[in-house]
C-alpha cells in the first residue's frame, strides 16, 4: 500500500460512524467508539530470513513516512509508551477498547486529537525476530 492509500483509509476511518457492536472489517476491527486497521502486518512472511528482514525494513519505512505525513497534516503527535497502562492492567484495572489491544500489542503510540476523535498510530515489533506491524486506530474513547 502507498502512503496516499494509507491517508485515504485514515480519513475514511475519521469520518465513518462507529458500529454499535464489535465487527471484523477485513483488515481491522470496529466497535462502539472505535475503528482499527493493520496497515502493514506480519502475515505470510514464512521462514525465509531475508524476506522477514525485508518485511521489517519496509514496515519501519512505512511507519516513518506516514508519521512524517501525519505530523505535517496535524502537527507533532503526543508520544506515549503503553508501559504504564500495561502495569495498570496487570494490577487489575480495566482498560477500554480499543486501547486495551493497542497497549498490549504496541511498544509506542503516536496520538493526535482531531476534533472529537483520537487518531493513534502504533508500531508493533517482536523483540526476538524481525516481525513488524503498523496499526492505526480512530476512537472517541480517551486514552488510558
Amino acid at each position: 500500500m502507498t502512503s496516499a492509500h494509507h491517508l485515504r483509509l485514515i480519513d475514511g476511518m475519521r469520518t465513518r460512524d462507529f458500529p454499535t457492536e464489535r465487527i471484523w472489517s477485513g483488515s481491522g476491527v470496529s466497535g462502539p467508539g472505535y475503528h482499527t486497521v493493520s496497515l502493514h502486518g506480519d502475515a505470510g512472511q514464512g521462514d525465509d530470513e531475508a524476506a522477514r528482514l525485508d518485511h521489517r525494513a519496509q514496515c519501519l519505512a512505512e511507519h516513518d513516512a506516514l508519521l512524517m505525513l501525519l505530523t505535517g497534516r496535524w502537527g507533532e503527535p503526543q508520544w506515549i509508551s503503553p508501559w504504564s497502562a500495561q502495569q495498570r492492567m496487570i494490577a487489575g484495572e480495566e482498560i477500554p477498547e480499543p486501547w486495551r489491544e493497542a497497549v498490549v500489542r504496541c511498544e509506542v503510540l503516536q496520538l493526535w486529537r482531531i476534533e472529537d476523535r483520537w487518531i493513534a498510530m502504533g508500531l508493533c515489533t517482536e523483540e526476538e525476530g524481525p516481525g513488524c506491524e503498523l496499526c492505526v486506530l480512530v476512537t472517541d474513547v480517551d486514552p488510558p
